[in-house]
């Protein structure tokens, strides 16, 4: 493995297949939007209705852009999409906004929501990841890839290849942040991407491989095809390791 931190369990039997490095805590990046989505959904809040990107939105600590302009209104389930799908970071920010008690109450929750899981090593502060102080473990990170995985939501919009979002009268594409998704010789579930200079370029997923389920976590990878071909290499360990 090639990421600085991995880690892969049979998500049926917890059998770990590989371990490195993966009771370490860093930041985790956009892997934070799982926990976001979790929470947003726990709520229970109407997903048509409409939420508009303020001024509240934009990253003023990373100094990211976004494609989703101050004053454009999305509904929920469509700023949930992005979010999910292509880590749209401003989407994320509005969706903690609009939860019952405002961005406080919201990050609130999901330290609330990540003691329940029993992630006793992660901690947030934001929605986005766009910080340094959210922050986990792969052996965490495992828990809350199983939570992901128990939303048809967030199982749709993470294995989503691509999306139009209809803004007034145009379009506006979007497309996954994992190049396997959508691939044939992928059976994804659920994934998340995430990236800063902090974190490295991070994966997460459960996958479908050799009638086995899998959860693989991948983190602090070096350059954006890493974390993808650590990904790759266990699957041709496992069909070595079935071959006679």
């Amino acid at each position: 493995m090639k990421s600085k931190i991995a880690l892969v369990v049979d998500a049926n039997t917890s059998e770990e297949l590989v371990v490195k490095d993966a009771d370490r805590v860093v930041p985790i990046a956009s892997i934070t939007k799982l926990m976001t989505a979790i929470v947003v959904l726990d709520a229970r809040l109407a997903m048509g209705e409409i939420l508009r990107i303020s001024e509240d939105d934009r990253d003023l600590v990373m100094g990211t852009s976004s494609r989703l302009h101050v004053g454009w209104g999305l509904t929920r389930e469509d700023m949930l999409h992005v979010a999910l799908m292509s880590s749209e970071n401003r989407a994320a920010a509005a969706l903690s906004r609009y939860y019952p008690g405002g961005r406080p109450a919201f990050i609130q929750a999901m330290n609330a929501k990540a003691a329940q899981l029993g992630m006793t090593k992660t901690h947030f502060v934001n929605p986005n990841g766009l910080t340094s102080e959210n922050v986990s473990t792969a052996f965490d990170l495992v828990k809350l890839v199983r939570a992901a995985d128990e939303y048809p939501l967030i199982r749709e919009f993470t294995t989503d290849p691509g999306y139009y979002l209809q803004i007034g009268r145009h379009q506006l594409p979007y497309i996954n942040s994992n190049r396997l998704v959508g691939r044939p010789d992928w059976d994804i579930e659920v994934q998340k991407t995430g990236f800063t200079n902090e974190a490295g370029d991070c994966l997460v997923m459960r996958v479908n491989a050799q009638g086995r389920s899998l959860i693989m976590i991948f983190l602090d990878a070096y350059g954006k095809l890493t974390r993808f071909a650590d990904a790759r290499r266990v699957l041709v360990q496992l069909d070595l390791a079935k071959k006679p």
